[in-house]
């Protein structure tokens, strides 16, 4: 399948705004993972297609806009993360399998396409977070085991392939997000822990392995996104919190320490996707309102503190992922759809 449209050389600038449906994936899935590898295609694995949870991972060559089964892992699972490392492997971890929570971890060799199970995580969980510190190493952060939410902190070192307990988060929490700060530092916001919505953040230094408290959110929210905007600043947009969906967005400031809130959504949503686009606006995809399952896009434009609507998705989704590519568009594949449908579909932004 074409991923473009066949037009006039003349006409390229008048298609290059908008989303264009590109090659589909062989296997319908959502809370999968899609990681951008250092030549610029993108490994898709496993999620779930609505019976059961996938070991399947595919490859999508941005070249010609089509899918390619690669091997598959050794282990089925959704609600894991992926972590691209400097080395180039990709590092699949926790999750949750058919029947039971993952401390399982694999890696994933594109020089082979192939993948070996690596060192396992100390505490098996799901819905936690996954960063790449500035010195090549894996952060994880909370998520969910089989009888609570965690504070245990665990580092994956690449150089040596083992797992290390390092300090603990203040605040157990899942469906949080974590964001890698210009400083090197790590700040985690908000999530989910057994008392209801959290709107505490705090901040990971890894050079002291210290977790301090930083400003709360004026809202408290799970199932939000984060984007770090050029001028370092970080924006959380809407999710979950006490009063239902959210419309709300707010900054953080790393230099002071708290947060502003900044432009409503149109649309309040919680389960979408945010992408910080090369010309410094910031993407935000589907998702969920309510009942209402979304195929709305919205761009973020920082110099205003304001939001556009721009051209809806081809399909609704929600439980997608959307990955910028090193050509600046952004992919967007699979979720669910209208009727519960799980979807195989992709799509690309253009914007330029």
């Amino acid at each position: 399948m074409s991923r473009r449209p066949q037009v006039e050389k003349n006409h390229y600038s008048d298609f290059r705004l908008g989303w264009y449906l590109t090659g589909s994936m062989h296997h319908a899935r959502f809370w999968h993972t899609a990681s951008v590898l250092n030549d610029g295609n993108v490994l898709v694995v496993a999620g779930h297609d609505d019976t059961r949870s996938l070991n399947t991972v595919e490859f999508y060559d941005v070249s010609i806009g089509n899918w390619t089964v690669v091997d598959y892992l050794n282990h089925a699972r959704q609600w894991h993360t992926a972590s691209v490392l400097n080395n180039g492997k990709v590092l699949i971890s926790g999750g949750l399998g058919d029947t039971d929570l993952l401390n399982s971890t694999e890696l994933y060799d594109p020089s082979t396409g192939n993948w070996t199970i690596a060192e396992g995580l100390n505490y098996a969980r799901r819905s936690h977070t996954a960063s790449t510190l500035t010195d090549g190493t894996v952060l994880i952060t909370g998520g969910l085991n089989s009888t609570s939410y965690l504070t245990i902190v665990e580092l994956y070192d690449p150089s040596k392939g083992n797992w290390s307990i390092v300090s603990d988060l203040n605040n157990a929490r899942a469906y949080h997000t974590a964001t890698v700060l210009t400083n090197g530092q790590v700040l985690v916001a908000s999530g989910l822990d057994e008392s209801g919505y959290l709107n505490s953040a705090e901040l990971y230094d890894p050079l002291k392995d210290i977790w301090s408290k930083t400003g709360n959110l004026n809202y408290a929210r799970q199932q939000h996104t984060a984007s770090v905007l050029r001028n370092g600043k970080v924006l959380i947009v809407g999710g979950l919190g006490d009063n239902g969906y959210l419309k709300s967005a707010e900054l953080y400031d790393p230099s002071a320490g708290n947060w502003t809130a900044t432009g409503d959504l149109n649309t309040a949503r919680r389960w979408h996707t945010a992408s910080m686009l090369s010309n410094g606006t910031v993407l935000v995809t589907g998702g969920q309102n309510y009942d209402e399952y979304l195929d709305t896009a919205e761009l973020y434009h920082p110099s205003t503190g304001s939001w556009t609507l721009i051209d809806n998705l081809n399909d609704v989704r929600k439980f997608h992922t959307a990955s910028v590519l090193h050509n600046g568009e952004v992919l967007v594949t699979g979720g669910i759809t209208d009727n519960e449908k799980t979807l195989n579909t992709a799509e690309l932004y253009y914007y330029h």
